[in-house]
């Protein structure tokens, strides 16, 4: 895990790999951190009564005591500005980093060559909460016979195909977004794009998955020279690529497509648990630039950088038992025919109402991050987030940390740790170890934190603290201390 913990946003290779780890990581639903295991600590806002001394913050063995209710001389940092909402043009693009993000993954075989604007094979929307540590997944058959934005109704899978071949403004994945968007009834802020063929690699390349099959299956994997593979029932079964392919997209059998919408969704538990693995996580990290090379031409997705690294440092402690799964079964639709393109056609049209009750047992209609953005005042929402900050000094005023410190727990914040930081550092930097996102939006508002390299996240479970704070001469400078 050093490794990892030497990332830093500035380095674009590294960010292009984890934004790419980001996307299969929402595709298998895996994405959000663990609750805190911290019991006690010196200054805390965690529910249950706070020991006596949670009003004073150590600066280290040899530094000194930082003490609420003691004040500070009117020079100091009480008279510094107090907190203001984050103008929008400060906050990364299209994400606050406490609202539900949902994504819709698009499954495109790209060896079709029948036409220049394939149908898209598969849909499933993935949904993050980034508060309740919750995430789930809905998929969405193929067939479904919805309104497609300019085209009337068709089947749900020729969105794709209709975006691309009219080429349209974000092309056939950004007609697809608004098409299930209008269905599902919920915000899509972002798509992700998978081919079959980096599907295929990316699995071969990870050195395989592990599922858990419960039925008797006969297997016919794409290409030349395959044979069929029996997949015996029942208990974990390891596949490669290829295998793992033919398991998503198989539909024979009484169930046809609401099957195969149940192995899709094990499949992407599969990836998640083998991406996710400590044991790997860090390989792939450090493999950064043949990953970026190899299968960055196979994703396709309107997912800003800044947005994919954040989601994927919340979705590598998300448990199993926290992710809903969730599927369009024949409880919730009619099948009827109908003439599409001048021929009968076997469609699915959707039963709106029981739809909707999957909709939202999987999107939690309730509370602060559903499915709309959170909102509210920064200050109070800083202090919900019950944050432990570390506060360094990196500059050459003498107490910097300390003061700064104090300004901050007048403001409700739970500074537990202040001292010296390793270096002089221009600019302030600060430093997320688990994701206090409330917490960073406020820091990133008071200190007018405008570049990516200001911000850097470093998952460390075993950190003392979730947010460090490195003080540098531009604070120093526009808030002199004594």
């Amino acid at each position: 895990m050093n490794l990892l913990k030497n990332i830093q946003l500035k380095r674009p290779s590294i960010r292009k790999i984890i934004f790419w780890i980001a996307a299969i990581a929402l595709s298998i639903g895996g994405y959000i951190f663990a609750r805190n295991l911290v019991t006690c600590w010196a200054i805390t806002p965690l529910p249950g009564q706070p020991p006596a001394y949670c009003g004073t913050i150590a600066s280290g063995p040899s530094g000194p005591d930082v003490t609420v209710g003691q004040g500070t001389p009117s020079s100091g940092p009480q008279d510094l500005p107090p907190p203001v909402v984050i103008p929008e043009s400060n906050l990364p693009p299209a994400w606050d980093g406490a609202s539900r993000i949902t994504v819709l993954i698009i499954g495109l075989d790209a060896r079709d060559t029948d036409t220049s604007a394939p149908r898209s094979d598969t849909m499933i929307l993935l949904t993050i909460d980034p508060l309740t540590k919750t995430a789930g997944m809905l998929s969405i058959p193929r067939d479904m016979w919805v309104n497609i934005p300019g085209f009337g109704y068709s089947r749900i899978n020729t969105a794709y195909s209709s975006g691309e071949g009219n080429k349209l403004p974000g092309g056939g994945p950004e007609l697809a977004r608004k098409t299930v968007e209008q269905f599902i009834g919920v915000p899509i802020q972002y798509y992700a794009q998978i081919d079959f063929n980096t599907f295929v690699q990316f699995i071969n390349r990870i050195g395989k998955i592990e599922v858990y099959n419960d039925e008797e299956l006969r297997l016919d994997p794409i290409g030349p020279g395959l044979d069929k593979i029996r997949l015996t029932c029942c208990g974990l079964r390891t596949l490669n690529g290829e295998t793992a392919l033919a398991y998503a997209r198989y539909r024979k059998g009484d169930e046809g497509d609401f099957g195969r919408a149940r192995r899709q969704q094990k499949v992407i538990i599969g990836i998640r648990n083998k991406v996710l693995d400590p044991a790997n996580f860090p390989t792939l990290i450090s493999q950064a630039d043949e990953f970026y090379n190899e299968f960055s031409s196979g994703i396709r997705t309107n997912m800003p950088l800044d947005t994919a690294i954040r989601l994927a440092v919340l979705a590598k402690d998300i448990p199993i038992a926290s992710i809903k799964e969730g599927h369009i079964d024949t409880t919730m639709i009619v099948f009827d025919k109908v003439i599409l393109g001048g021929q009968d056609a076997s469609v699915l049209k959707p039963l709106t109402d029981k739809i909707r009750v999957l909709r939202d047992e999987i999107f939690t209609t309730g509370g602060a991050t559903s499915p709309y953005a959170a909102g509210g005042d920064a200050t109070a929402l800083m202090q919900a987030d019950g944050a432990r900050v570390r506060m360094l000094n990196g500059t050459y005023s003498a107490n910097l940390d300390v003061n700064t410190g104090n300004f901050f727990i007048q403001q409700g914040m739970a500074v537990t740790e202040a001292g010296a930081a390793d270096r002089v550092y221009d600019r302030t930097v600060v430093v997320l170890y688990s994701p206090k996102l409330y917490t960073l939006r406020y820091l990133q508002a008071v200190f007018g934190l405008s570049s990516s390299s200001q911000i850097l996240i470093k998952p460390d479970p075993a950190a003392t603290v979730d947010v460090e704070v490195r003080l540098g001469n531009d604070w120093a400078n526009s808030n002199p201390m004594p």
